[in-house]
């Protein structure tokens, strides 16, 4: 207790320390007086497209947002804000309410807004002031109901961090992406292949609004990224030079401060490097406050390299055979890979499952296709195609991703799944075509697709499977609330209706055990938690927690 009280009484002495410093950070405004801050009016061509000036947004068939922005920063800024407005609101709401729902006292609430705020106190120092000035540009039309958490600019420059807090505080049940590249004799011509999926889960809704945006910017290179509304950095990328940046969690240790942003430095990657070397370069000169791995691939090197960088450290890890890289969420390079933490993260989570099996199969596959990686991307068997049940982070396909994405970057081409997950239609964007059109300003508001190239939705959409699980994720939030609330399950045979819809899952059986134990039914408890240990179950540690249940259970007895 003594113990506690001195982590509180220190906890908020460093708020009461730091508030000249939070104080100092909630007047910061980015310069912008070089810059045309002339606001754009939107205009509507139809309820799906909008325009200002050469600036567009507009809703294809697959229902992702295609948006393409020009200028200096802050005409970007403006543009992206202001044809996004009601997405912009949307999603800030929609992210707001997620934490009010895991976080339902106001009091903690505001003690984790203080929080923040501390944290982020000296963020302004390590952002550029060029995508400062554009953050600033879309929070002018942010929403104003939001301004109790921090002033527009100040709250939408620090959700560009929220990926990097997210994975250092939640370290511990990270989620994992998994990426892959190939390029010589491992790809169909000899050019270089990427594949990603980006399995950041916010919740169904937040992922709704996908956006594909197309940026070119007055300095630097035009450059495309999938993204979300109000988000200005790169998880997943290309540029017009064929230079791609993709982004996987490392394990970190929880920083004391932020820097900068991960995103923030893959977008400057992304607008100004065009090989691997440039792409270095501006990683060595910023500051991060976690671990990441980033995944260059370069059309002019034709071949993908990993920037494995740390708060104290950064390494460079190449293809130990020359034309294959894969990518999960541990490191690899020599001055990382025996980290204590990384070592953890090997050791428990799900992480070198995933590596070996993204190796299994580009062994099955011996010339890469984007058809063929899109069919790897969407693979949600386990190693030797052993069932894992729907929704396992073991699976490289966890049926959860933002998007999947495929590169080639020498003929500048990319193709971005449609929802749901990397399930949708990969649909195709010539990068050539669309800045080449844009420059010559003969393209029209219409759809950026190379519908001809596109991949067409996973079969697993139509099967019963798909249907079942889509009921499983019903039934399992019930499941849920009836474990967390201790009330009591619906009369029949739910648990066996429940398991029928997931039956390889081991979650369906431990949610089972769980909900015996607490009700002292021992017996059956055990029945459920060893049915879970025949399964492929997630990671180490969840293992062990099955088996600690077991061996409360003998001891009962």
């Amino acid at each position: 207790m003594k113990k506690q009280i001195l982590y509180i009484f220190f906890f908020f002495f460093a708020l009461f320390i730091a508030s000249c410093g939070i104080s100092k950070s909630m007047r910061h405004q980015p310069e912008i007086a070089a810059y045309n801050n002339i606001k754009p009016v939107v205009q509507k061509q139809s309820d799906t497209i909008f325009y200002t000036r050469n600036n567009f947004l507009l809703r294809n068939k697959q229902h992702l947002w295609e948006l393409y922005a020009e200028g200096d920063p802050l005409e970007r800024g403006l543009a992206i804000g202001s044809l996004t407005d009601s997405l912009l609101k949307k999603q800030e709401h929609i992210l707001f309410d997620k934490v009010n729902e895991l976080i339902p006292s106001d009091f903690k609430r505001s003690i984790l807004r203080n929080f923040l705020k501390w944290f982020n106190r000296k963020l302004y120092l390590n952002v550029d002031n060029e995508f400062q000035t554009e953050i600033y540009g879309v929070s002018q039309y942010a929403p104003k109901d939001l301004s109790y958490i921090a002033p527009s600019f100040l709250r939408d420059l620090y959700l560009h961090g929220a990926h990097d807090i997210g994975h250092a505080v939640q370290d511990l049940a990270m989620v994992g992406c998994t990426s892959f590249a190939v390029w010589g004799n491992k790809s169909d011509d000899g050019s270089l292949i990427l594949g990603r999926n980006f399995d950041f889960y916010a919740g169904d809704d937040f992922a709704k609004e996908k956006i594909i945006a197309f940026i070119n910017p007055k300095d630097g290179h035009p450059f495309m990224m999938v993204t979300w509304p109000g988000m200005i950095g790169v998880c997943s990328g290309m540029n017009a030079e064929g230079l791609t940046v993709t982004i996987n969690a490392g394990k970190s240790k929880i920083p004391l401060i932020a820097k900068t942003p991960i995103s923030i430095v893959t977008r400057e990657i992304l607008q100004y490097a065009k090989t691997i070397d440039e792409a270095i370069a501006i990683a060595k000169k910023r500051k991060v406050f976690v671990s990441e791995s980033i995944m260059v691939g370069s059309a002019n090197d034709n071949k993908a390299v990993l920037i494995e960088i740390a708060p104290d450290n950064l390494d460079i890890f190449e293809a130990p055979n020359g034309n294959e890289l894969i990518c999960s969420n541990h490191f690899q390079s020599e001055a990382l890979k025996d980290n204590k933490r990384n070592l953890n993260q090997i050791k428990n989570s799900h992480s070198q499952y995933r590596f070996d099996r993204m190796t299994e199969l580009l062994n099955e596959n011996q010339k890469i296709t984007p058809q063929i990686a899109v069919d790897i991307l969407r693979n949600k068997d386990g190693i030797n195609n052993v069932s894992l049940g729907y929704g396992n982070e073991k699976a490289i396909n966890q049926l959860l991703a933002h998007h999947g994405i495929v590169f080639k970057p020498a003929q500048r081409l990319v193709w971005v799944s449609a929802s749901p997950y990397q399930l949708g239609e990969f649909v195709c964007y010539d990068l050539n075509a669309i800045f080449k059109n844009k420059k010559e300003n003969t393209a029209s508001f219409v759809s950026l697709e190379n519908e001809t190239m596109n991949i067409p939705p996973d079969p697993f959409l139509k099967s019963a499977a798909y249907q079942n699980y889509i009921q499983f994720r019903i039934e399992d939030k019930k499941m849920d609330a009836v474990l967390s609330n201790k009330t009591n399950l619906p009369s029949g045979n739910y648990i066996g209706y429940y398991q029928s819809l997931n039956p390889d899952y081991w979650v369906v059986y431990y949610k089972a055990g769980l909900y015996f134990y607490r009700n002292k039914k021992y017996d059956l408890a055990q029945d459920q938690f060893e049915k879970a240990l025949t399964k492929e179950v997630t990671s180490l540690i969840e293992r062990e927690k099955i088996s600690s249940y077991l061996k409360k259970i003998k001891r009962k007895r």
